[in-house]
């Protein structure tokens, strides 16, 4: 009788034993899985990062970001035939060589306004070569200087912002160098024109 019920309390023993161990070895797999899901979770979101990180920089590199600067890039406001253009830069080389590049661009300005203007010439090259009563507008195309000149980068560059439409003339149409300039046409311009301001050694009228 007492052999029974050893034989009851060692199995019993045996069963708690086994389940403790059960549960025991249940907690230690939960414990290991966490640190390999959490591995799984980090590279998987490395990954993801790393992926961004390659889109981003396809799309800096890519053609379409070289469109939009050409769609930004600025663009001529006046476009010259090769004869009008030639004409420019030779009368503004002739007529302010000795100015800074402010000075030139006045020069290139009070031309293309001419052109603007419905009481002159249409074109650079007219407005340039345009005599009143055979008088000629622009004396370095009578005098030999607009054909003999040497069109230096300065000139060029000022041209250049004359044409992308930069006009720092107040819609000047007529200048002149007054201790060069003859006494009578200095008479016509103080009486039929208004003084608008100076700048080197040109006046600049309206």
């Amino acid at each position: 009788m007492y052999r029974k019920y050893i034989t009851g309390f060692f199995l019993a023993g045996m069963t708690i034993l086994s389940s403790w161990l059960c549960v025991r070895e249940l907690k230690i797999d939960r414990i290991s899985v966490k640190p390999a899901f959490r591995m799984e979770y980090l590279d998987t979101t490395m990954e993801e990062d790393k992926q961004s990180f390659v889109e981003m920089l396809e799309s800096v590199s890519s053609g379409q970001r070289v469109v939009d600067y050409e769609v930004l890039e600025q663009t001529k406001k006046y476009q010259l035939s090769d004869k009008d253009y030639d004409a420019l830069l030779r009368i503004v080389e002739a007529e302010a060589g000795g100015e800074d590049q402010d000075g030139k661009l006045l020069v290139a300005n009070v031309v293309l306004n001419r052109v603007n203007n419905e009481l002159f010439p249409d074109t650079v090259l007219e407005v340039v070569m345009q005599k009143e009563q055979g008088i000629a507008q622009f004396s370095p195309t009578v005098d030999g200087r607009f054909t003999n000149v040497c069109v230096s980068d300065d000139t060029v560059a000022a041209v250049e912002r004359a044409l992308y439409g930069e006009d720092i003339s107040q819609g000047a149409l007529y200048f002149c160098a007054r201790e060069k300039a003859d006494s009578d046409k200095l008479k016509w311009f103080d009486r039929k024109l208004t003084r608008l301001f100076s700048y080197g050694h040109h006046e600049f009228f309206l």
